[in-house]
C-alpha cells in the first residue's frame, strides 16, 4: 500500500519509519521552500506542480495525486494544509483524517465552536475580528487573557499573554487591524495534560494513558506518561471527554487533545489532527506507537495495543546540539530528525523508560538539565 503524506517534516519522518516494517511505501508533499531534509530516502518527495496558483482545485488535485504516484490513502502531518485541496483529493482515493475534521482543528473559531457543540469544558473565550471587538472581549473576560490568532498559530507563534492594559496598549502600537483572533481568559491550571486517541475506518477505537506535560514558552519541553495523580473523578472526566470528541467528529488516525486541568476540572485548551508531539514516548513505551497506529487506523488495519509497561518519558530537544553518544543509555532512546540547529526548532527528542514514575521524572529533569543547564 503506497501512502502519501502532506508535508514532509519530523512526523512524517516517523511515520514512515514505522510504516516501513508494515510494508508501507510513502511519497511526501513539500511546500515551497520545505528542504525535505526529515523524509530524505524514506520515499519520494514531491514539490506542488508548476504554476499550481493558476490551477483550479480540481485541476491541483489531480495533479498532486499523480505526482505523489497515486497513492491508495493521502493523510497529513500537521494542520496548515488547504482543505480545499484535501477535499478534492477525496476524488482519488481515500483521505484520513477527513478534511472536515483538519478545518476544525485549524482554526481556533472553529475548534473552539465544536468544543462548546460537544458539551466540553473550556476556559472563557470570544472570537474576533477587529479592534474594537478585542479591546471589548479584554474588558469582559478581564486580565489576564491570551490572544491567539484563529490560524497559522502553534508552538507559543501568534499567541500573546496580556496581564495589564499595558500590554494590549504595546500589542496595538503600529496596528491598524488584527487577523481573526480568539481572546481567552487565563484560567490557573495545575497542570496539563494531552489524551492521544485513534479511530479506524471500521469505528474501532483506542486511547493512550493520559499524558502530562511541561511547556516553555509555549513549546512542549517534555512528557510523562501515564500522567500521574488520576483519581476516579479525574478518569472519568477523561473518558467523558474521549467520547464526546469521537462520537461527535468524522475521524480516521490519531487526534490529540491538550488540555489543562483548573481545581480538579479538565478544560480543553486545543485538538490536533494528526500524531503529536506529546505522544513520542509511545515509541519506546507502548506496544504499539502512535505513528504505527495512525497508519494501521488509516491502512485498514486492526489496532495494534496501546498498553504501557512501567513508565515513559519524553525529553525534546529544542535548537540544541544532541548526539547519539551523549543522549543514549541502557534506559534512554535517541530520536534525531536530520535537521539543522536553530534557536527552539524541534531537532530531535530522547524517550526514557523506567518502572518506577517517581526515578523516571528525577531522571528526566537531569536530562533536561543537562541538555538546557
Amino acid at each position: 500500500m503506497r501512502i502519501g503524506i502532506l508535508g514532509c517534516g519530523q512526523l512524517a519522518r516517523m511515520l514512515a519509519l514505522a510504516g516501513w516494517p508494515l510494508g508501507l511505501r510513502f511519497a511526501f508533499l513539500a511546500d515551497p521552500g520545505d528542504s525535505g531534509d526529515c523524509v530524505r530516502g524514506l520515499g519520494d518527495l514531491v514539490s506542488y506542480p508548476d504554476a499550481s496558483e493558476s490551477l483550479g482545485v480540481e485541476q491541483l488535485a489531480k495533479a498532486v495525486y499523480e505526482a505523489l504516484s497515486e497513492p491508495d490513502v493521502i493523510t497529513v502531518e500537521k494542520e496548515s494544509v488547504p482543505v480545499d485541496l484535501l477535499t478534492a483529493l477525496k476524488a482519488y482515493c481515500a483521505v484520513y483524517p477527513d478534511p472536515s475534521a483538519v478545518r476544525i482543528c485549524q482554526n481556533r473559531g472553529a475548534e473552539k465552536t465544536f468544543i462548546e457543540s460537544i458539551g466540553a469544558s473550556m476556559a472563557p473565550k470570544i472570537v474576533v475580528n477587529t479592534i474594537a471587538e478585542l479591546e471589548a472581549a479584554v474588558a469582559e473576560l478581564e486580565f489576564p487573557v491570551i490572544v491567539k490568532t484563529c490560524e497559522e498559530g502553534y508552538d507559543g507563534l501568534n499567541q500573546w499573554k496580556m496581564n495589564e492594559q499595558a500590554d494590549l496598549a504595546e500589542f496595538l502600537i503600529d496596528r491598524e487591524s488584527i487577523a481573526e483572533s480568539v481572546v481567552e481568559k487565563r484560567v490557573n491550571f495545575s497542570r496539563e495534560i494531552s489524551l492521544i486517541l485513534v479511530r479506524a475506518a471500521s469505528g474501532a477505537t483506542a486511547a493512550y494513558p493520559a499524558t502530562q506535560n511541561w511547556h516553555e514558552g509555549g513549546i512542549l519541553r517534555a512528557s510523562m506518561a501515564p500522567a500521574q495523580n488520576v483519581d476516579q473523578d479525574l478518569a472519568e472526566q477523561i473518558e467523558d471527554l474521549k467520547n464526546r470528541v469521537l462520537s461527535n467528529i468524522d475521524y480516521v488516525g490519531v487526534l490529540a487533545i491538550e488540555c489543562f486541568i483548573v481545581d480538579g476540572k479538565l478544560l480543553v485548551n486545543e485538538l490536533a489532527p494528526r500524531v503529536h508531539n506529546s505522544g513520542h514516548w509511545t515509541q519506546q513505551g507502548a506496544a504499539t506507537s502512535q505513528f504505527e497506529n495512525h497508519l494501521r487506523a488509516i491502512a485498514g488495519l486492526p489496532l495494534g495495543s496501546t498498553q504501557v509497561h512501567g513508565f515513559a518519558g519524553m525529553a525534546n530537544l529544542l535548537g540544541v546540539e544532541v548526539n547519539a553518544v551523549k543522549a543514549t543509555k541502557p534506559n534512554a532512546f535517541f530520536h534525531t530528525y536530520n535537521k539543522s540547529v536553530r534557536p527552539n526548532r524541534k531537532v530531535g527528542h530522547i524517550n526514557i523508560l523506567h518502572d518506577d514514575a517517581e526515578s523516571l521524572k528525577k531522571q528526566l529533569d537531569e536530562t533536561l538539565a543537562e541538555i538546557y543547564g
